[in-house]
């Protein structure tokens, strides 16, 4: 029983490399689930890029890629005295805090530990108003974090006239390729470090693909009941249990941000199968994505194929799209 993560290593290699070349001064983002990879695997891929700085979500991943990679680590999850506890300073001298609170700012003041200082965007998720006196800070320059729509260009450009920001290091979230490079002709006296996940390890799906097994299949008639929750089966066919459940990510949806017409009314005629108890799988079975027959379970899922289709047989292994920013692998394969 698996659910199992292909990967070209070679070809995701090159498109690691790509990424790197068209982005200089790149700080690889390595957080949550590893991007489906895995935070250790991500680690030791940055470590054969051969970067000098790794950025993670929270503190707590750093000890889990430390061992992977011996560069500095930025941890991204800004510093608060609040959220902090006790813990004021660092064990590890490669760690570089962020700091986005007027209170951080002034506690880290003095002292040896690094720290970037983020300024508030647009995104509004972190941030100060207004840009610090370097005082006896000991900071590796200023962060930003910009949203994934607009310009982010202008929007930089704005912020760092705006803090009569003209030298030292600027690092970006969100601003990459094209638009790195026209952001830089601008600010020629910044350095600018952009940090870049999901475009690099996820930014070739071609590269690496999901799958998983056939674990059982059942000749199933109308009005049949199925498993946990004993739904009627709607016409006589076949009920196929795979590999992957929630345990893997199998099933599990953020908010949709939609737009358009179009895109409402696919997402509206979603909404209104489920609620008749209708959900489309992600397992595809003879060149189609077939229905759940209830919600996944934790570690496989039910789903149901039509009399006159041809069912697979167990140990047959089948494609699944998943999210992989929440997805879980039982193995990855290609390295």
């Amino acid at each position: 029983m698996a659910l199992t993560l292909d990967v070209d290593a070679d070809a995701w290699r090159a498109h690691l490399a790509r990424v790197l070349e068209r982005n200089p001064g790149l700080v690889p983002v390595i957080k949550g689930n590893g991007y489906g990879f895995g935070l250790t695997r991500l680690a030791a891929e940055a470590s054969r890029l051969g970067v000098d700085t790794i950025a993670v979500g929270v503190r707590r991943e750093v000890d889990v890629v430390r061992p992977y990679f011996s560069g500095d680590i930025h941890v991204l999850e800004p510093w608060h005295p609040r959220l902090a506890g006790d813990q004021v300073g660092e064990s590890d001298p490669k760690i570089v805090r962020t700091l986005a609170h007027p209170e951080a700012v002034a506690i880290f003041s003095g002292t040896n530990y690094r720290a970037v200082v983020e300024l508030r965007t647009s995104m509004r998720r972190h941030g100060l108003l207004q840009a610090p006196h370097a005082g006896r800070l000991r900071s590796l320059g200023w962060s930003l974090h910009l949203p994934l729509v607009g310009d982010p260009v202008e929007e930089s450009r704005e912020i760092l006239k705006a803090h009569g920001i003209t030298e030292g290091t600027v690092w970006l979230s969100h601003v990459q390729g094209d638009k790195l490079k026209a952001l830089q002709k601008s600010v020629r006296s910044v350095k600018l470090r952009p940090r870049i996940g999901t475009a690099l390890w996820l930014g070739d799906r071609k590269t690496f693909r999901a799958r998983a097994t056939v674990l059982d299949v059942h000749d199933v008639s109308r009005g049949d009941r199925v498993g946990y929750r004993q739904n009627h089966m709607l016409r006589n066919g076949y009920l196929i249990v795979v590999s992957g459940g929630t345990s893997h990510g199998i099933g599990l949806e953020a908010p949709k941000s939609v737009a358009g017409a179009i895109p409402r009314g696919k997402v509206f005629a979603a909404g209104a199968l489920a609620a008749g108890g209708l959900s489309l799988s992600p397992f595809t079975i003879d060149g189609k994505h077939r229905w759940f027959a209830e919600p996944p379970h934790m570690q496989v899922s039910l789903v149901v194929l039509h009399e006159d289709e041809t069912p697979p047989a167990i140990g047959d292994e089948v494609p699944v799209d998943v999210r992989m920013t929440t997805a879980t692998f039982d193995r990855v394969t290609g390295f």
